[in-house]
C-alpha cells in the first residue's frame, strides 16, 4: 500500500506560512481534539495524519528557519513515516506525570510500557503497538516520556470498523493497566478515516 506523502512542493514557503500560522494552528487543534485519546490519567495518545505531520513539519522548518532544499527533505524524511498508510493508525504516546521526581521514578517502573498499548475492534483480536521503529527511546534503566507507535490492522479490524462497530484501547502493563471499552463517537469515525 502506497504511504501517503507530504511533497516538498505541497509545503508552504516560509513566509505564506507565517501568513497562515494562526489560522493552520487553530485548524489543527480542533483537529487533534478528535484524534486525542486519554488512557487513563499518565498515558495520552495523539493519532497522527497527514493535516498533523504536515504541521509538525511547518512548525520545524519555521522554528529553524529552514529554506535549503536539504534541510526541508530531511524534515520530510523524519515526519513522513508518521503518516498512517491506509492500513494503519500511527500515534505519539505521551507519558505524562507532573512532579518531576514522580515521573523519573515512574518511567522507570514503567519500562516497555510502548509495547503494551493495544486496541481493539469490537469482535475482533487486540492489536498491540509496535514501538519507535525509527529509534530506540529505552534504555536499561527507563522508558522514554514520548513514543512513536504504529498500530498494523489486519483485514479483519479494518473491515469491523469501517462496518461501525465500537474501538477499545488501553495498556496492560503491569504498573500501568488502563482499559477504555470505546472511544469517543467522534475519536472512532476520526480514525476510521485514515483507513483505505
Amino acid at each position: 500500500m502506497n504511504m501517503p506523502r507530504i511533497s516538498r512542493d505541497s509545503l508552504l514557503s516560509l513566509e505564506a506560512y507565517a501568513k497562515q500560522r494562526n489560522e493552520f494552528r487553530a485548524k489543527v487543534i480542533a483537529h487533534k481534539k478528535h484524534r486525542t485519546v486519554h488512557v487513563g490519567e499518565h498515558v495520552t495518545l495523539i493519532f497522527e495524519d497527514e493535516l498533523t505531520i504536515r504541521y509538525q513539519i511547518q512548525e520545524m522548518l519555521r522554528i529553524e528557519r529552514t529554506f535549503e532544499e536539504s534541510g526541508i527533505q530531511d524534515e520530510l524524511d523524519v515526519y513522513n513515516p508518521l503518516v498512517p498508510d491506509g492500513s494503519n493508525f500511527k500515534a505519539t504516546m505521551m507519558i505524562e506525570y507532573l512532579d518531576v521526581a514522580e515521573r523519573a521514578r515512574m518511567l522507570a517502573k514503567l519500562k516497555g510500557i510502548e509495547d503494551r498499548v493495544w486496541l481493539q475492534a469490537e469482535g475482533c483480536k487486540r492489536v498491540y503497538a509496535i514501538a519507535d521503529e525509527d529509534l530506540p527511546r529505552e534504555n536499561d534503566a527507563k522508558t522514554a516520556a514520548v513514543h512513536f507507535l504504529r498500530f498494523q490492522l489486519d483485514d479483519e479490524t479494518r473491515k469491523s470498523l469501517k462496518y461501525g462497530v465500537s474501538l477499545a484501547m488501553g495498556v496492560d502493563h503491569p504498573e500501568y493497566t488502563v482499559a477504555l471499552d470505546a472511544v469517543d463517537q467522534a475519536v472512532r469515525a476520526s480514525l476510521v478515516g485514515d483507513l483505505a
